[in-house]
């Protein structure tokens, strides 16, 4: 199955961030599964204060993952995400139908403003 994983890191250090991607891939990787593509999006301020873990945030480093994977293991990586006290929030998408013509288009690389760079280019070309 296509999973999409939006992942809220702490912020302050990009180390931790590289980290916790690299385990979630590797955990992907090591039951057979395929990481599509990992994106950074960067740092920016939450939509509203969250406490997780006994700690209050108001800003998040944010990454998107496309993985192929069985579904026992898109449990383990929630759950190993859960536990991690670096994570603040997080949530796994199923994406497609689940055959190969819902899936096969479907790029590893999420952009978050790919709409605005198609109007920006759209507006330059005549």
């Amino acid at each position: 199955m296509l999973y999409e994983l939006v992942a809220v890191v702490r912020p302050g250090s990009v180390a931790e961030v590289k980290e916790i991607a690299r385990i979630t891939g590797s955990l992907i990787l090591g039951s057979n599964g395929v990481v599509r593509g990992l994106t950074n999006w960067g740092t920016f301020l939450l939509t509203k204060p969250v406490r997780a873990h006994q700690a209050r945030h108001i800003q998040g480093h944010h990454f998107v993952m496309r993985f192929d994977c069985s579904p026992q293991t898109q449990e383990a990586v929630k759950t190993m995400l859960g536990l991690d006290p670096r994570m603040i929030r997080f949530g796994v998408v199923k994406m497609g139908d689940g055959t190969l013509n819902g899936m096969k288009d479907v790029q590893g690389r999420m952009e978050w403003n790919r709409l605005e760079k198609e109007r920006e280019s759209a507006t330059r070309d005549p």
